[in-house]
């Protein structure tokens, strides 16, 4: 039995703030607690003297101190390490925090402040409709991110009021995660693939959904364009070091936004930050597409991503067209067909397949590898000759380009032959002067090799271009993906192709066109406004007859074509180098980039990696490739950690395929792209 003089010395007085919702300031209560008390009788103990009846279900307890929750509520005082001097909060765990959206639309609503980033996110994107969670992520804005628009703020004097859509969840049950969008093969499309309209018969198929058709809409469909003198105002980035201060803020996915400093009813950023878009579908991804559109729209109009004039009229058009659907009063009124059960649907495919209509000729593929022969022309830059193109006898074959002086000695040694594997492929094409280039970096010992191929018309390019695409990958052109590529390029040359025969539109629509809304301001400066409307209605020709849904989709895969899509730029220092460089994260590849002129310097594949660590003592990156090739850098514009979950990340969801009934290894994300701090 203890004494009472005992009891006093093994116990001890701890100071706990409670963070009450309905007062204003926090409070102080002191418990007298002794070290084998677990957090759990703490937390009762805590409540019983507060005396309030209220649910408390959703309060924790955290560690100012140690800057962490108190979670394991089985845990003791002494195992957890809190002492007398601990600074403890009782507080939510859920509070309200405001997400900026691609679509420049704020939504406030109640997330989990002590689950870890990645689980977070997925609940916000249960919230919002969204699936495949795993592709987005939260972002903390620079300083120059909002900058321009606060000096604005200031030299108006009407107070600014933000638009924000509030979203009422707080998923509080700590079970375990659900992978956001999960959904069978025959379930009923949740929206129109057409316009992306949702379907209100199954508005809420996501259970926990607490979005209204109303608010769904408001995700789901463009908003009007801006102003120029509001897109003039926007944070532009003008060199890849200002790109690279843009990726710094990107939260720590395997923390929780409390560990990592974030306030109650702080701006983030939802921003796509993986560029790899799995399983794309308008009857279950209206409000992703949307979303990715409104990402690609911004990045072209920022100029976050490098274009051509030509590529740029092309994405006017489409935003144009989008816009002009977006506001239709028709498209809102649309019904809905009745629709085919997906079940019927797979069966008559399947009855068409047995009878012979549709032969797959997928078996054929593999074990005949087709190959490309043609005469192309050839120009290597560092090569001194009088003649820049000169032609040769090109056949691919596998992965790998070889070219002879004429078709007769193709049986013979080849003057050359290019592995592509690894390979940067850049398209030099313009349209409208009948150029179709394909520009090889050719990743070797010392650097990169200089390759420009020159094709002779349209078919061609798409051929060739797809071929070096898919060979850069690894793939050959029996892979299921050429032919879906081919036709992809071809359509995008399309687009651009101006068809200086066809009516332009009337004057009355060219009267509704504020051109400068749908180009950067950079190229909108060239061009005087009529000009500019009026290439952008040349333009509009090509698109004018697709749906709503077909043109976000084709925006995006135009923004997925350019060369400097996917690319996530930080500023390093790699070891033993003396200078700066940039260095861009792609979903397969790691590039090396001269900060001053933007050149790519050597380029690695993810496919070659061995292994990758970080020695957090010094903050330094170090990876290991195939053929004994090791580098090291340290990251400058941002937290190594950064860079090494986007390595992990994206290895990560190179894993993905349909077969998994769209679960995800949360284990496996933590275990790639957490590191061993």
């Amino acid at each position: 039995m203890l004494s009472p003089s005992d009891f006093a010395s093994a116990s001890w007085e701890l100071v706990i703030q409670v963070d009450h919702p309905n007062e204003e300031e926090q409070k102080d209560v002191t418990l007298r607690v002794s070290g084998d008390l677990h957090i759990g009788g703490v937390m009762l103990k805590l409540v019983e003297q507060i005396n309030i009846a209220q649910d408390w279900s959703d309060f924790a307890l955290w560690w100012e101190q140690k800057h962490c929750w108190l979670l394991k509520t089985h845990w003791t005082l002494d195992k957890c390490g809190v002492q007398a001097d601990a600074k403890l909060l009782f507080t939510p765990q859920h509070k309200m925090l405001r997400l900026h959206l691609p679509n420049v639309k704020t939504v406030r609503l109640r997330v989990s402040f002590s689950a870890v980033v990645f689980r977070a996110v997925s609940d916000i994107c249960r919230a919002l409709n969204i699936r495949r969670a795993e592709e987005v992520s939260l972002l903390k804005p620079s300083g120059e991110y909002f900058k321009k628009k606060k000096r604005k703020e200031k030299n108006n004097k009407e107070p600014i009021t933000e638009d924000i859509l509030s979203v009422e969840c707080s998923p509080t049950n700590s079970g375990p995660p659900v992978s956001p969008g999960l959904y069978s093969r025959t379930m009923t499309p949740t929206y129109d693939p057409i316009n992306g309209t949702p379907a209100s018969s199954t508005m809420t198929w996501f259970s926990d959904s607490p979005l209204t058709e109303q608010n769904c809409s408001i995700l789901a469909f463009s908003q009007p364009p801006q102003s120029p003198e509001a897109l003039a105002d926007m944070y532009q980035p003008r060199s890849l070091v200002d790109k690279a201060k843009l990726n710094a803020g990107w939260l720590d996915s395997s923390r929780s936004l409390m560990e990592q400093g974030i306030q109650e009813d702080e701006q983030l950023l939802l921003r796509f930050k993986y560029y790899t878009f799995f399983d794309l579908n308008p009857k279950y991804d209206a409000v992703r597409i949307n979303q990715l559109y409104e990402q690609a729209r911004w990045a072209i109009l920022l100029e976050e991503i490098d274009c051509t004039e030509e590529e740029m009229l092309v994405f006017a058009a489409l935003q144009y067209h989008i816009s002009k659907l977006s506001l239709s009063t028709e498209i809102q009124d649309f019904k809905n067909e009745s629709e085919v059960d997906e079940v019927e649907a797979a069966l008559s495919n399947l009855e068409v397949t047995l009878e012979g209509g549709k032969a797959d000729n997928t078996l054929e593929d593999i074990t005949d590898i087709p190959k490309l022969a043609d005469n192309l022309r050839l120009f290597r830059p560092k090569k001194i000759i009088l003649k820049a193109f000169k032609q040769y006898w090109f056949v691919f074959k596998d992965t790998s380009i070889a070219y002879f002086k004429n078709k007769e000695l193709e049986q013979g040694e080849p003057v050359e032959k290019l592995n592509l594997r690894g390979c940067e492929v850049v398209p030099d094409v313009n349209v409208a002067g009948r150029k179709f280039g394909i520009k090889l970096l050719i990743p070797v010992a010392d650097g990169m090799n200089e390759v420009y191929l020159r094709c002779d018309h349209e078919s061609q390019y798409a051929e060739w271009m797809a071929a070096c695409i898919l060979a850069s990958k690894g793939k050959t052109m029996a892979d299921s993906s050429y032919q879906p590529e081919v036709l992809n390029i071809l359509s995008f040359l399309r687009m651009k192709n101006r068809n200086s025969a066809s009516q332009v539109a009337s004057g009355l629509e060219n009267m509704d066109m504020n051109p400068e809304c749908f180009v950067s301001p950079r190229c909108a400066k060239k061009h005087r406004s009529k000009q500019l409307a009026a290439r952008i209605l040349e333009a509009h020709q090509n698109v004018a007859q697709m749906p709503l849904v077909e043109a976000k989709l084709q925006f995006i895969q135009a923004w997925q074509s350019l060369p400097e899509f996917g690319l996530t730029y930080y500023l390093v220092r790699f070891k033993g180098s003396k200078k700066d460089d940039i260095l861009g994260v792609s979903y397969n590849r790691l590039i090396r980039i001269n900060a001053a002129t933007g050149i790519p310097i050597t380029t690695w594949r993810f496919t070659n990696m061995k292994q990758w660590n970080v020695n957090w003592e010094i903050r330094q990156v170090a990876i290991e490739f195939d053929q004994n090739v090791s580098i090291a850098f340290t990251c400058l514009s941002a937290d190594c950690k950064v860079v090494h979950e986007y390595i992990g990340g994206y290895i990560f969801l190179s894993t993905r395929s349909k077969d998994q009934n769209e679960t995800l290894d949360e284990d496996l994300f933590h275990k790639l792209t957490g590191g061993q701090e």
